[in-house]
């Protein structure tokens, strides 16, 4: 996890770090397949007040993250696996190096064999709140969280998916 400078609070400011994704989709992989809802999630980087965010998903074959809206600009990269990003009645299958851009519609994510993904998001200011309204672009607290209700997750400085 990256640790933030002391004194500073936001952006680029943070240590240079290196982690690799591959074991960490191992590690969470291991870890859907010990919950019941065959999901496990991590953030790797940015949090509650951060406009990007970054977090590595595991979802058994078969599981899914149930329909929900897209409260910013969202990709999800393929670690591992094979997946289905479905919105309305349009399908994409994506494997292993594949990205996805998910569009700004409700979607959900089926993984259709064992499956690792590094979800990216950069959030929308919340409309009427003070950082939409300062120009503060901070993620605002929700969003994502309910994607991954009931997924093991570990956070080290944040207990919400988005």
């Amino acid at each position: 996890m990256f640790q933030r400078a002391p004194g500073y609070r936001y952006g680029h400011t943070w240590r240079m770090q290196k982690l690799s994704l591959k074991a960490l989709a191992r590690e969470q992989l291991a870890a859907a397949a010990s919950t019941s809802s065959g999901r496990s999630s991590r953030t790797v980087y940015g949090g509650q007040e951060h406009v990007l965010r970054q977090t590595v998903i595991a979802l058994n074959a078969g599981s899914s993250m149930s329909e929900h809206d897209n409260q910013g600009d969202s990709t999800i990269f393929v670690l591992s696996g094979r997946v289905r990003l479905t919105s309305g009645t349009i399908n994409w299958e994506a494997r292993e190096s594949d990205l996805l851009m998910i569009p700004e519609a409700r979607h959900s994510l089926l993984a259709v064999e064992a499956s690792s993904i590094l979800l990216t998001w950069a959030a929308h200011p919340a409309k009427g709140s003070a950082r939409a309204d300062n120009g503060d672009s901070a993620a605002p607290r929700g969003g994502l969280a309910s994607t991954c209700s009931g997924a093991q997750q570990d956070h080290s400085e944040d207990s919400a998916l988005a």
